[in-house]
């Protein structure tokens, strides 16, 4: 199972990025797909998960109404929209899936949200 995000980067604040998560080596339309994030000192929170049907649930109440989780299970691939960025949004950004048993990680992409 390999998973590799991309599409992070510096952005001020107020403003959007979409994050992307390529998955490979399972079935991926039969997978809840997680999306957490590992601020500087702070332990990794969840942030997000996508239905295998692709409804997504906050579970960050920070992120509530301006981040938003969807999926294309035509190309096997997450992505975590997120809008109205704050400075506090800055972290490491990485997809999850738990298969067999183990949780898989990405390597994680950085966003940075400075002026």
């Amino acid at each position: 199972v390999q998973l590799a995000e991309s599409g992070g980067g510096l952005v001020q604040p107020g403003g959007s990025l979409r994050l992307s998560c390529a998955v490979s080596g399972l079935a991926f339309t039969s997978y809840d797909m997680n999306w957490f994030r590992q601020a500087p000192g702070k332990q990794r929170e969840l942030v997000l998960t996508i239905s295998t049907v692709g409804s997504s649930t906050n579970f960050a109440d920070s992120v509530k109404d301006r981040f938003t989780g969807s999926r294309d299970n035509a190309k096997n691939t997450v992505y975590l929209q997120m809008n109205s960025l704050k400075p506090e949004d800055t972290a490491v950004y990485y997809c999850h899936v738990y298969h067999r048993r183990r949780s898989y990680w990405g390597q994680g992409t950085q966003v940075t949200v400075s002026s």
